[in-house]
């Protein structure tokens, strides 16, 4: 359940740092190469420490093979144990001997949040009854039985047909809970679908909200209002408020001596001389708002979630407009 499969882009990365922890510890250490790779092939059996981003706990690994998939297929248990779902977000893979090396805590920051990204602790072996429960509802038998589809056709609760289910959760804590976990449907290849994650193939934020719609409005078990909805309530507007409170409450830094200021000093230099930024920008802050705007313009959204974007808008215009009045001409009185 710790085998893993790469990407070729990931295993010519690794060709690489192999050659680089070979050459620290034969040029610096004064010890034996140990990876002596030539090619991505080479590293078929070497271990790695999978980790995910915003985590600090590595799992050990096993490369065992490449796709052309720009992926990372692994047991759920593995993905479990890193605290990241099978959802197409970005992960991490390193060698161990590079994790193990060119590791010490005097290279992290000592600021909130230094310690991510960083494996401080390494899981050697998975225990399925210690990762999230999520993956206990995997199911391992090879078929569906005739009665779970005539069964299906009634309004039952998912949980009124478990028992035609066999998942990982009723062999916790046997030994069946790390083998004989099939499945029922087989492919001529782990790579025969997409290679890129359409979400990652599509450039801007906006383009990645119209497919998600668009995707929705073709879906009839789907509300489109609710995927509307959903996404300004979860992610655009918690995002422009997140910003708008941290832009107003920020410190200027001077990025010549890294030195911080609460307040803007009255000579609006740095004790150094050196001139000083804004830690956080006004595009930070505005980013979704467009996006935000056209989503509530376009599709029937409630009340509330309407009047909380407005909320926010009035906020950030008054935050960065000017409320002097501006001069005018009289041509504008006369409609010229």
């Amino acid at each position: 359940v710790q085998d893993i499969v790469v990407s070729d882009n990931c295993g010519e990365y690794l060709v690489g740092v192999a050659n680089f922890v070979d050459d620290l510890l034969e040029r610096y250490y004064g010890l034996e190469r140990f990876y002596n790779v030539k090619d991505k092939s080479d590293l078929i059996g070497h271990l790695i420490a999978g980790l995910a981003p915003h985590t600090s706990a590595g799992v050990l690994g096993r490369i065992v093979g490449f796709t052309k998939a720009l992926g990372c297929y692994a047991h759920p248990y593995f993905h479990s144990a890193k605290r990241r779902n099978c959802d197409s977000d970005e992960d991490s893979v390193l060698l161990l001997l590079d994790a193990l090396i060119n590791f010490s805590k005097s290279y992290l920051p000592s600021t909130r949040g230094g310690s991510m990204d960083a494996p401080l602790v390494l899981s050697t072996r998975i225990d399925p009854e210690e990762i999230d429960d999520e993956s206990h509802n995997l199911d391992i038998f090879e078929r569906f039985p005739l009665e779970f589809f005539e069964r299906s056709q009634e309004p039952l609760k998912p949980a009124d047909m478990l028992d035609l289910v066999d998942n990982v959760s009723m062999h916790l804590g046997t030994d069946k809970q790390y083998h004989d976990l099939m499945f029922s449907h087989h492919t001529s290849s782990i790579h025969a679908g997409p290679k890129v994650c359409l979400y990652k193939r599509l450039g801007s934020m906006k383009e990645k909200v119209e497919a998600q719609i668009n995707l929705a409005e073709l879906i009839r078990a789907v509300d489109q209002r609710g995927v509307v909805e959903g996404v300004l309530s979860s992610h655009f507007l918690p995002d422009i408020m997140g910003n708008s409170r941290a832009f107003s409450k920020q410190k200027v830094r001077c990025p010549k001596c890294g030195a911080k200021y609460r307040r803007m000093p009255l000579t609006g230099k740095c004790k150094c001389g050196g001139d000083l930024i804004l830690s956080v920008s006004k595009g930070s802050v505005i980013k979704y708002l467009e996006i935000s705007q056209n989503l509530v313009n376009r599709y029937p959204v409630s009340h509330y979630l309407e009047q909380r974007l407005e909320i926010q808008e009035f906020g950030i215009n008054s935050l960065f407009e000017s409320d002097k009045s501006k001069q005018s001409s009289l041509d504008v009185f006369f409609g010229k």
